[in-house]
């Protein structure tokens, strides 16, 4: 047990003094803020510009019969200068260069149809009219010309009735949660689990290189060695985790509107036993792909190989991550239970599962149960294999090598 502590510190202290490792921390801590204060950058900029959001909007010939300053009162993103005076192409340009206004719509009655020059400085940054624009324009002229009928106010919000939409689910489960809060805990974990659990191929392959194993395997068992550096980078992983989370959780305090942060993120379902579940699952699914990436990082000699020999286990990260990615678009499918159990995908699915309420007492025991199985299979076959492969320092080791390995191992 000594000997294990004795390898997890030396792990530590050998990835914490990496600069690759505090310049992309350093990076990846400076980007949070950055991002953190788009918003902020972008609420100046607009502050700061007078036509922004603003639409000249002439109607010659009275169209609207004065309906048009209603648009203003609609929450289209826009401020709309109404006016009736002839105005013509020249003179909105002219307009547009002295930054008076950003795009103008020309409005005029041809032989009973309605012509809408819409006026924009590039085409190809505004190529058409939005459509809540052409909306909004269809819906007053409408009303004015039914209000010319003689219908009363009644009958004129008859033809265009408003409807109540309620969706019901025929499922017994109820889901509950802030998708993007779902999506947030899934693409951190994914995160965490995978650079992490790389990092143990890369540590392996470099000391290899450096000739430090040596010194290792005659210092204590391959199987200390495996678990001792699984155990320390996942501690760095961590503390490193813990400091992104953090930051942005500041950030998100410090620099957004409380009210926006609220809309966007509902943290309301967000529980310690959450928190608990999510640290168990970010541990053991790091465990699993530790594993199989020490074993990978033992059959190279080359850290030019470790990409190519990791590619396999990559895939497998991949692939169980959009597995649970894609399920949450039905959560109570049964796709969704597989990718809750299966050990590739149940550290990015089962945490937004229990989040939003539909995971079973059952499906949760059976998918810790399934990754404690798996954990320890691997590690019974990467220990194997890690110390037949550890002092190899020749060609890399094919799929037909690691199996003869492993049976001379076991005889």
């Amino acid at each position: 047990m000594r000997d294990l502590f004795v390898v997890a510190e030396f792990t530590i202290k050998e990835m914490v003094k990496r600069k690759s490792f505090i310049v992309s921390t350093l990076i990846i801590l400076i980007l949070i803020v950055i991002g953190f204060n788009i918003p902020n950058f972008l609420n100046r900029m607009q502050s700061e510009s007078n036509t922004s959001d603003s639409c000249l909007i002439v109607d010659s010939q009275n169209i609207y019969e004065g309906t048009l300053e209603s648009l203003n009162s609609m929450d289209l993103g826009q401020k709309f200068i109404i006016t009736n005076e002839s105005t013509s192409f020249e003179q909105v340009k002219e307009k547009m260069q002295n930054e008076e206004i950003e795009r103008a719509i020309l409005l005029s009655n041809q032989e009973g149809k309605i012509k809408l020059e819409y006026i924009v400085e590039n085409i190809g940054m505004t190529s058409e009219l939005p459509e809540s624009f052409m909306q909004a324009l269809t819906g007053l002229y409408s009303n004015l010309q039914l209000s010319k009928l003689g219908l009363t106010q009644e009958q004129v919000s008859s033809l265009t009735p408003t409807f109540d939409l309620e969706i019901k689910q025929i499922e017994e489960k109820e889901v509950s949660g802030n998708i993007v809060a779902i999506m947030l805990i899934s693409i951190v974990l994914f995160y965490a689990i995978y650079f992490c659990a790389y990092q143990v191929s890369t540590s392996i392959t470099t000391e290899k290189t450096s000739k430090i194993m040596e010194t290792l395997v005659t210092s204590t068992t391959p199987k200390t060695i495996v678990l001792g550096k699984t155990i320390g980078i996942g501690i760095v992983g961590m503390i490193q985790i813990i400091l992104i989370v953090g930051t942005a959780l500041i950030c998100a305090n410090v620099f957004l509107d409380p009210e926006m942060v609220a809309q966007v993120l509902d943290m309301s379902k967000v529980t310690p036993m959450l928190g608990i579940l999510s640290l168990i699952y970010f541990i053991l699914g790091y465990a699993v792909y530790a594993l199989l990436y020490a074993l990978t990082g033992s059959t190279v000699s080359k850290p030019e190989d470790v990409q190519s020999a990791n590619s396999p286990v990559a895939i497998l990260a991949v692939v169980g991550f959009y597995l649970s990615y894609f399920t949450m678009m039905n959560p109570t499918s049964d796709l969704n239970v597989l990718a809750s159990i299966l050990p590739i995908s149940s550290p990015f699915c089962m945490p937004f599962r229990i989040l939003m309420g539909v995971a079973t007492g059952q499906e949760i025991a059976i998918s810790l149960i399934v990754l404690l199985v798996t954990i320890l299979l691997v590690a019974h076959i990467a220990i194997k294999i890690y110390s037949s492969a550890i002092l190899n320092y020749g060609t890399k080791i094919n799929f037909k090598d690691m199996i003869k390995m492993y049976k001379e191992k076991n005889n």
